[in-house]
């Protein structure tokens, strides 16, 4: 029986993703000094306001799939299907798009995983948009489910015993954002961050603070109406 798509540090994880996707087809190789390069622009308006991303250039097979499927209309009326306040939302589930109040939402995406690309200059401060995975030990990522961080703040404390606990070193600059802007540092270097929001922080705060089930799905409809790449 196929399990969620979800963060294995809640316990609810897919099976049956398949093979690896390489670079999009026709995409060009990453050239060096790509980081200095224009960062491409992908604005996620919903039903409770609109985001405006911006995906990273240092992580080019999980920016070229999110961008692939976002012209392709993919995430087009699909639903952020699981919300927990404090950590994250969720969505890219193509079985959200015609579900039921009562369906359970998790298991859907493409026949393909992309390989992880974790930076430690990526780190998961709130609004990093970042890549749902099962339980592979690859730690490769879905091909269309993603997370949006809403997170909480961390004291110098408690980011020492993250550190400690799993094997994590920050610079200043990095424990400074945890300490005030907040995120989740303990799924770092675990999942792979591919880009973060630039602009609509508060939509995030708004999409989480709705009322949700026993499985984390919003009680009425939090719905992608469109991801649109800025050309």
């Amino acid at each position: 029986m196929r399990k969620n798509i979800i963060f294995i540090i809640l316990c609810s994880l897919a099976a049956g993703l398949s093979p690896t996707v390489k670079a999009q087809k026709g995409a060009a190789e990453p050239k060096k000094g790509a980081q200095m390069e224009q960062q491409t622009m992908v604005t996620i308006e919903t039903n409770k306001g609109t985001l405006k991303v911006k995906l990273y250039n240092e992580t080019p097979l999980h920016r070229d799939n999110f961008i692939k499927l976002a012209r392709e209309g993919y995430f087009d009326s699909l639903l952020f299907h699981r919300v927990i306040q404090d950590f994250m939302i969720q969505g890219g589930d193509p079985d959200s798009k015609h579900a039921a109040p009562d369906q359970s939402l998790g298991m859907g995406g493409p026949d393909y995983t992309v390989p992880a690309e974790f930076n430690k200059n990526l780190i998961h401060k709130k609004g990093a948009l970042a890549a749902a995975r099962d339980n592979n030990p690859e730690k490769a990522s879905s091909g269309s489910q993603f997370y949006i961080v809403q997170g909480k703040a961390w004291t110098d404390g408690q980011l020492d015993e993250i550190c400690r606990r799993y094997g994590l070193s920050y610079t200043p600059q990095q424990r400074n954002i945890y300490r005030t802007i907040g995120g989740t540092p303990f799924l770092d270097m675990n999942y792979t961050v591919f880009g973060e929001v630039v602009e609509g922080l508060s939509v995030i705060d708004r999409i989480a603070s709705v009322r949700t089930n026993r499985e984390d799905r919003p009680v009425e409809d939090v719905r992608i109406i469109s991801v649109r790449v800025e050309e």
